[in-house]
């Protein structure tokens, strides 16, 4: 059990019901996860969710590559819930089973595609060092151009906010979910 529990729908207030009513709308009738959470204050659900909609429905990445800069930082923040969310999206929008095996396993996955590696270390880099050097910089800029890589940052801080969301309130994922280890600290 989350360590916040999950508001009943019936009780919100009349801001936390519109925001609720938009989120469930596009999230197959559901509002779970970090959504749930920030549900609390209906302001910070109501801008959150329209950053989500904006890096993440309407992404300029594709969804391949969105998917996979989501494994990425839910491995760095070894956040279950997340993983487990879009574990099956990364397969389903064409990341193969041994790229998503090598990065739960925290092994440097081997890409086929130059534009997952860069992906891949990009969001490494920044997660580990905190700083991304030149020549990454220069690899994802020439691959993605500045509005691609903006967006590939951003959506990284969004969903490395929602790992972090997800991680400290203990949002658990069902009882089936393969769990990916803690990482080593």
């Amino acid at each position: 059990m989350s360590r916040l529990p999950e508001l009943d729908p019936a009780e919100l207030t009349p801001a936390q019901k519109r925001v609720y009513d938009h989120v469930a709308a596009m999230h197959t009738g559901h509002v779970r996860g970090p959504w749930a959470l920030a549900l609390r204050d209906p302001e910070l659900l109501e801008h959150s969710h329209a950053l989500y909609e904006r890096l993440c429905v309407n992404t300029k990445l594709g969804k391949r590559l969105f998917e996979l800069m989501v494994l990425v930082v839910a491995r760095q923040w070894t956040s279950q819930f997340e993983w487990h969310t879009h574990e099956k999206y990364a397969r389903e929008h064409g990341i193969s089973d041994a790229a998503i095996d090598a990065i739960r396993a925290r092994r440097a996955p081997h890409f086929e595609r130059n534009d997952e590696q860069i992906v891949y270390d990009v969001v490494t880099e920044l997660s580990e060092t905190k700083a991304l050097d030149a020549a990454t910089y220069a690899r994802a800029l020439a691959e993605f151009g500045e509005d691609m890589l903006l967006e590939l940052i951003s959506a990284a801080g969004l969903y490395t906010m929602v790992a972090m969301l997800l991680n400290a309130f203990d949002v658990p994922v069902p009882a089936t979910a393969q769990q990916i280890g803690r990482a080593h600290v």
